[in-house]
């Protein structure tokens, strides 16, 4: 499958100087997808330079030529959209369905950067002086390195290598050693799309060597990553040696609040779709669930109910909605999570094994429980897969404060029909993003991002190609 592929520089797919590759596994079937090029050393190099001299052909390129190659990008991506949910159901195990959600909302990514690249805006300020003037403007970081994770390959890849082309940089993209066929096949368009040569350039192989070897470079201006607090912690030491921009968007471990004055029903439909999407492989996924009391025993049910009739399986197959865990050692880490929860003293309502008729593929059955404390193992960490806890809460205040008190704040979700609850719990909550009564919250048009040791910075909305500039003023004597 990864024949036609290899690594991506100077606008050419090619083998890795030492021909060496690497195994691709289908977390459904456990067979071996094919063998993905593994960069070496020699091919970082390649790379890095190919994108140096990308970026001074890029940076020149005007904001509205730079508009039209993003919004072929995003019309080609959504004419492919089929095969780009291919590959991420046979790479990362997520239903057709899912994969061609994310191939949509990765081409309203380009779409909206297509648009942002001609709205740079700088700035006139007026002079202390009446023979002098005072401009901001705005220019291109450089060379930026997009180190994308696993579990959303396609949409994530997107949000950087989009708003680096729109902001004039030039970009090194290394996907993960899971998925790379996809962000390989997103790269193609890529090219096929008209963007030039090395401005795009694509590494595949071990993710720690590449990204110390593009850390250490003196070329590359600026880091985006997508990953855990631990390996962020990591990069962001790296780049304080060479003083690199670093934006960073890490792990999540969202509360799921529900008042007592909404409809059950529906919110227990707005769980099933937050939780279960990618199998609970995923940032935002809510994993904290806090039930006002009077409507705890009526939510477990509904939801539970619910989770019932999710159908398992291989996500290539017709009406499925949870795939397999994506790979085999987040399979046995969610084993050994449930363990403990039920050690501490939790009660397994539903789940809580691999499922049965299953004799290959990491698949494991959406999994509540109840008699949770908070500070219980699974609430301080995050269980990145289809993990339920459910708790009580008698006030507002007491729930809020149980809910910001955890080191992450990436996202929170709230559901009350009053809009006096919604506003104040919203402002009040320590996290980058908040749903109200939706269970939907990446969207190509608003700002996404935590705070806390969920990282800084912005993906999507007008704030995030800021992160990607550099902010110029001029002082201007009119005369010598």
């Amino acid at each position: 499958m990864y024949e036609k592929f290899g690594q991506f520089i100077d606008g050419k797919w090619q083998k890795s100087q030492n021909n060496e590759t690497y195994e691709v596994i289908n977390p459904a079937t456990e067979e071996i997808l094919g063998h993905a090029s593994k960069a070496c050393r020699e091919d970082v190099e390649k790379a890095l330079l190919s994108s140096e001299s990308g970026f001074k052909k890029w940076k020149n390129t005007t904001p509205w030529e730079r508009s039209k190659v993003l919004r072929r990008i995003a019309d080609k991506i959504r004419e492919k959209k089929d095969i780009l949910a291919k590959w991420m159901t046979l790479e990362v195990g997520k239903p057709l369905v899912e994969g061609v959600g994310e191939a949509g909302g990765a081409a309203d990514i380009f779409e909206w950067n297509s648009e942002e690249t001609k709205r740079i805006y700088g700035q006139t300020v007026e002079s202390r002086f009446s023979d002098t003037r005072v401009h901001v403007y705005y220019q291109p970081v450089g060379v930026v390195a997009a180190l994308v994770p696993w579990n959303f390959p396609l949409i994530l890849a997107s949000r950087k290598i989009s708003t680096a082309l729109a902001a004039g940089c030039s970009v090194i993209c290394k996907p993960d050693v899971i998925t790379p066929g996809t962000v390989m096949e997103l790269v193609d368009i890529c090219k096929e799309c008209g963007v030039p040569d090395g401005v795009v350039n694509l590494l595949s192989g071990d993710p720690p060597s590449i990204s110390e070897q593009l850390l250490e470079s003196n070329i590359v201006k600026k880091v985006s990553i997508t990953g855990s607090t631990r390996v962020g912690k990591l990069i962001l030491k790296k780049a304080a040696d060479k003083v690199q921009r670093v934006t960073m968007e890490l792990s999540g471990h969202s509360p799921f609040i529900v008042f007592e004055d909404c409809n059950i029903e529906k919110v227990a439909d707005m769980a099933i779709a937050a939780k279960f999407r990618n199998n609970g492989q995923v940032c935002i996924s809510p994993n904290r669930f806090y039930i006002q009391e009077s409507k705890k025993d009526e939510f477990v049910n509904k939801f539970i109910e619910k989770t019932k009739k999710l159908k398992i399986g291989n996500g290539m197959e017709q009406d499925v909605q949870l795939g397999p865990i994506t790979t085999l050692k987040r399979l046995g880490e969610i084993e050994e999570l449930v363990e403990i929860t039920k050690k501490e003293g939790a009660k397994v309502l539903i789940g809580g094994k691999r499922p049965s008729g299953f004799n290959k593929g990491y698949f494991y059955e959406p999994t509540v429980f109840d008699d949770v404390d908070d500070n219980f193992t699974i609430m301080k960490t995050e269980p990145f897969g289809p993990l339920v806890p459910i708790l009580s809460f008698k006030s507002f205040d007491e729930v809020v404060e149980r809910a910001n008190n955890n080191d992450l704040g990436l996202c929170s979700y709230i559901y009350t029909n009053s809009m006096e609850k919604a506003h104040k719990a919203s402002e009040l909550m320590e996290t980058g993003c908040v749903a109200v009564n939706t269970p939907t919250v990446a969207i190509a048009e608003a700002p996404f991002g935590g705070i806390k040791q969920t990282g800084y910075g912005r993906e999507g909305g007008s704030m995030a190609i800021k992160d990607y500039l550099n902010i110029k003023y001029t002082h201007l004597g009119l005369k010598t």
